[in-house]
């Protein structure tokens, strides 16, 4: 497993925590859940890591980076998803 892949199944087991449903861009279903984050939903700029949604409105982005990573470069790639 890549250390990508295991970010991935932390990060999904916290949000599923928290309450948000799990979906990915090939099984979008916006109705199903009152929060929804999908993983690497595509935009025409990029794809974010998640994209969240709460009762069918875009909520906001995340990015997912290696621990010790400054939030500068964070700032300035989330800006291309607005």
């Amino acid at each position: 497993m890549t250390p990508e892949e295991k970010a991935r199944q932390k990060i999904d087991a916290t949000l599923t925590a928290a309450g948000w449903a799990i979906q990915t861009k090939d099984k979008i279903n916006l109705s199903a859940f009152r929060s929804v984050a999908f993983c690497e939903l595509s935009f025409a700029t990029r794809e974010p890591d998640y994209t969240l949604f709460v009762e069918a409105k875009a909520l906001g982005t995340t990015e997912a980076k290696p621990e010790g990573d400054t939030l500068t470069g964070v700032e300035e790639q989330s800006t291309k998803y607005g």
